[in-house]
């Protein structure tokens, strides 16, 4: 599908990639591994849903939060030794830039209202 909006590019690039990763997790560790997918989802989901719909501006918030969460997972995927230093670097350096794109967009509304 071809996505005009480059912050859903960028989501469904990450999804994308962490499904080639998440397979090697640990059967002790399927908790993280499900928030991980989860929480990915629901914000492309979210992203979806305030795109169109703009009276929608507070779920921006709850994206951002979601966002950080995915970064505080990785980085206990890392502490536990499922990950390694390079692909938590790769990884949360493409939350940043999701997140700097979030910033960004809610910027451009507040200054639009």
């Amino acid at each position: 599908m071809n996505d005009r909006f480059l912050i859903v590019k960028y989501i469904k690039e990450f999804i994308y990639s962490i499904d080639d990763f998440v397979i090697n997790f640990p059967r002790k560790e399927f908790v993280i591994k499900d928030r991980i997918i989860n929480d990915s989802l629901d914000i492309l989901e979210m992203i979806y849903i305030v795109n169109f719909d703009k009276n929608r501006n507070n779920l921006k918030y709850d994206i951002l939060s979601k966002l950080s969460m995915l970064d505080f997972y990785l980085e206990r995927c890392y502490k536990n030794k499922i990950i390694n230093e390079k692909l938590l670097r790769k990884k949360s350096s493409e939350l940043s830039n999701i997140t700097k794109m979030m910033h960004g967009w809610i910027r451009s509304d507040s200054k639009c209202s």
